[in-house]
């Protein structure tokens, strides 16, 4: 909670960060020490005999009035020691676009994609609902990072949602289109990977070279291209064998990560309507063994998610490892902003000194 109350008045302050904090561990002490100055020290003002009476009947050894006072003061000078620290506020540039992975998504749309075994804050929710949430995170932090991220859609037929794009809106309007059996009911697994590869290629021209890892101003060869390929099922259809897909991509440079979903036996498979409409069981196995052949014959990795908690921790996983060296570090500027302390300390000030010459007046 104090984490939280602290990073609200930062933002109310407009604060971010300090150019020299250190002297906010010599500042804040003195105006600590300013206020228990001013507690302990007397006001100018003539003796009362009867003072010793007065307390043993039960007044106040501090006047309230002189409390706040002194807390108003002590706060302006808190206040003027922020200003001194050097108040900033960061602004951090949008990764340049293009500068890192050309990512391509291949999402299953078939049938099966309609099983209902994804739990989701306690309600059943359908594979593909939870694969377009959790692919909608992915791409779109891809994208913030300076990624380009296209989409791939496949069932009976595969085709192409979203070209390589660094629009995060365009990927995310593209995902909110997907839905099961758009593109049929079968899986045809070969033609979608082609496709994506093509995808993929299609934006080697547009991409800027990359720097090589030695440093000597030399382009580096092309890793940049990238298919994640998701799946709930095995391929039974389509013109292209996922064999001879894979051998496209080893041949091409275009590493795939393969995705597998969902496990082994009969799930409960939702209707065309709403969840647990038209409630049926169906069984639809994984086929690791061809993803897993899809993934070593391009240089990636086989990830399967056997429960619905599972699928983010891979796409997680994936964010994690798949990444290129960037040709420039994040790039921020920043900008003083000691306004509204300066107006806070003034106004703290202000109100300490109505408080002395129309509060706590005293006689001559």
């Amino acid at each position: 909670m104090s984490g939280a109350l602290a990073a609200r008045l930062s933002t109310l302050l407009g604060v971010e960060s300090f150019e020299h904090p250190a002297w906010l561990a010599l500042l804040l002490p003195l105006a600590a020490l300013a206020l228990l100055r001013g507690l302990r020290a007397g006001p100018p003002a003539l003796a009362w005999p009867a003072l010793g009476e007065a307390r043993s009947a039960g007044a106040w050894r501090l006047d309230p009035l002189r409390v706040i006072a002194a807390g108003l003061r002590a706060g302006a000078l808190a206040a003027l020691a922020l200003v001194l620290a050097g108040p900033v506020a960061v602004h951090r540039a949008p990764a340049e676009a293009g500068a890192g992975l050309d990512v391509v998504l291949v999402i299953d749309a078939s049938g099966s994609m309609r099983a209902l075994d994804a739990e989701v804050g306690g309600a059943w929710r359908t594979r593909l609902d939870l694969a377009r949430e959790v692919v909608r995170r992915f791409a779109l932090r891809r994208v913030a990072d300076g990624d380009r991220v296209g989409l791939v859609v496949f069932g009976d037929t595969a085709f192409t949602l979203c070209p390589l794009t660094s629009d995060g809106r365009l990927v995310e309007a593209a995902l909110e289109r997907v839905s099961a059996g758009m593109a049929g009911e079968a899986t045809a697994l070969g033609d979608a990977l082609a496709l994506a590869v093509k995808r993929a290629l299609a934006g080697t021209a547009t991409r800027a070279p990359r720097p090589s890892p030695e440093g000597d101003g030399k382009p580096r060869p092309d890793e940049g291209r990238l298919v994640i390929l998701l799946t709930d099922g095995r391929s039974n259809t389509g013109s292209i064998p996922t064999d001879v897909a894979a051998g496209l991509a080893r041949a091409a440079g275009v590493r795939v990560d393969a995705v597998g979903i969902g496990g082994e036996g009969a799930v409960a498979m939702g209707g065309e309507g709403a969840p647990g409409t038209g409630l049926r069981f169906e069984r639809h196995d994984l086929d690791l063994e061809t993803l897993q052949r899809i993934a070593d014959a391009s240089g990636g990795r086989l990830f399967p998610a056997r429960s619905s908690r599972d699928l983010a921790r891979v796409y997680a996983e994936i964010d994690a490892a798949e990444r290129v060296p960037r040709r420039a570090p994040p790039r921020e500027r920043r900008t003083a902003r000691p306004e509204r302390l300066l107006a806070l300390a003034g106004g703290l000030l202000l109100l300490e000194l109505a408080a002395a010459r129309l509060v706590l007046r005293r006689l001559p």
